[in-house]
């Protein structure tokens, strides 16, 4: 689903001449339970495998969204979102965009060139190729998300402090803004997890309400993986938490189990 894997890929980004400890590794992959009330939607994953790029090992994340049940037979949704990119500085090599929603279909590759700044989209849809100007320090959807997980200053966050940082995402560059609210314990299947709480401003129209329409609740770890996000759309609400996950670089750090 679109919504999701955009909510998970637009987070924290600022200055700092520290490094961390990268908060994630190959294998790692994450579940997350889409649902509208009590009406089990779908589910959407994010997984970290490997694959070789301008004869280096990258990282190629794999994100996929589907709805199940009844909400598939009303509003079908099959997206696959992936992206390759450098293991060092995270910035991205080729990012790969497969989606059908309910009817509405994207199919389409860019490959960015780190030295002239620039990005190649191939639209396989409409059999097209258009090349774009991009800012040096560029991500993509899905590498965005795995990039700014590492930023040595994301601990040092405080309540109200907002965030920028360019996107290339349907053919433009887009700027984000996000705000940190704050931190918050909450129940998940696992028990209590502590969590650091985002709200990203995005734009308002076809997707969502309005500019603060999404809040993203992320482990308060090391990991920095996603456990919640609500987001209130065009037309009605939408909740998504974790589900299920493995291969996590570091442990997974529970308050209070259930």
């Amino acid at each position: 689903m679109k919504k999701i894997i955009l909510l998970l890929s637009i987070f924290f980004l600022t200055n700092s001449f520290v490094q961390r400890e990268d908060s994630y590794t190959t294998g790692e992959w994450v579940k997350l339970r889409i649902h509208y009330g009590l009406v089990n939607a779908g589910y959407a994953t994010l997984e970290i495998k490997e694959a070789v790029k301008n004869n280096k090992k990258v990282h190629h994340v794999v994100g996929k969204g589907w709805t199940v049940g009844m909400t598939k037979f009303f509003f079908k949704v099959e997206d696959n979102y992936e992206s390759f990119f450098d293991k060092e500085t995270g910035r991205p090599y080729q990012f790969i965009r497969k989606i059908d929603e309910g009817g509405h279909f994207k199919n389409q590759e860019g490959f960015f060139n780190q030295t002239n700044n620039t990005v190649l989209v191939k639209d396989y849809k409409h059999n097209t190729e258009k090349s774009f100007n991009v800012p040096g320090e560029i991500q993509d959807i899905m590498s965005s998300f795995y990039y700014l997980r590492n930023h040595p200053k994301i601990d040092k966050l405080n309540p109200g402090e907002s965030i920028s940082m360019d996107m290339f995402f349907d053919d433009e560059t887009t700027k984000f803004k996000l705000k940190f609210l704050g931190r918050e314990d909450i129940s998940t299947k696992f028990g209590k997890v502590s969590c650091m709480i985002f709200r990203p401003y995005v734009q308002a129209g076809r997707v969502f309400k309005e500019e603060e329409s999404l809040t993203v609740w992320i482990s308060d770890d090391d990991n920095k993986i996603p456990i919640r996000l609500k987001a209130n759309l065009a037309v009605g609400s939408l909740k998504a938490d974790i589900e299920s996950f493995k291969g996590l670089k570091h442990s997974f750090k529970i308050k209070a189990k259930k």
